[in-house]
């Protein structure tokens, strides 16, 4: 069972992030201070982009299991309406996602899969999604599983709980989807700022190679272009923070 908060990156797709980043880390730094011994020494640096990468990928599988867990509240909604036990209505939800998502990889067919199984070595409904729900770190999940935890303890009505509940977490997975449409424009014109800096130093370097020759030879111009580095670092993370909205 996947346990979404954690991951670890294949040996192979490991050396080649490492030397790429590495590759990135050694052109840009021997761009700004133009010496092979100061940018081999910065290089290693680029190391720590596995780190960043594995919680890029961490958040990209959460991001599609919180699309795909929106498909299961539709299926659990209409099953629910039609009058089959929540039980009954897992099975039911799997053949539609199988509809919307053929391959075994898709996380949600996993999960349902996992759940039903579950189910038929007689584990309650409860404790099922409650590992599903504490596995995936999902607010959304959560906030589903404590829904049918408290109906299945107090004897609420869990047929229109779950309805409910799936209609409000579909708004709000909606809105999120809207959000980052939204920001979509937004994070590409962060990319390009980004960029420009760079860009712009590679420019002067091969148009007017002496009017900045002296950033790259003098002890004050060195200064300067660490401090700019430091400024670029700050903005790209900055930026990064300020774009990821969280609901």
């Amino acid at each position: 069972m996947v346990n979404y908060n954690e991951y670890s990156i294949p040996l192979k797709m490991k050396l080649l992030y490492a030397l790429s980043a590495v590759a990135v880390v050694f052109a840009i730094s021997y761009m700004f201070y133009r010496s092979v011994i100061i940018s081999i020494i910065i290089s290693p640096l680029g190391i720590f982009y596995l780190k960043y990468k594995r919680k890029q990928i961490i958040h990209k599988r959460k991001r599609e299991l919180n699309l795909q867990f929106k498909d299961l509240l539709i299926s659990l909604s209409s099953s629910l309406s039609a009058g089959k036990p929540l039980e009954k209505s897992f099975v039911g939800a799997l053949s539609d996602l199988y509809v919307l998502y053929p391959s075994d990889d898709a996380y949600i067919v996993q999960e349902s899969k996992i759940i039903i199984n579950k189910l038929s070595l007689n584990v309650s409904i409860e404790d099922a999604i409650s590992d599903f729900a504490d596995r995936s770190d999902i607010d959304d999940i959560k906030n589903f599983s404590d829904v049918i935890i408290i109906c299945k303890r107090t004897g609420g009505n869990l047929i229109e709980a779950i309805k409910n509940s799936s209609r409000i977490i579909s708004e709000k997975i909606e809105m999120k989807q809207e959000i980052e449409t939204l920001l979509s424009s937004r994070k590409f014109e962060q990319k390009i700022l980004n960029i420009m800096p760079i860009a712009m130093i590679f420019v002067l370097s091969i148009t007017a190679t002496e009017y900045i020759k002296p950033v790259f030879t003098t002890v004050t111009g060195r200064i300067s272009v660490t401090l700019c580095l430091i400024l670029l670092i700050s903005a790209y993370l900055i930026s990064n923070k300020i774009m990821n909205i969280k609901l």
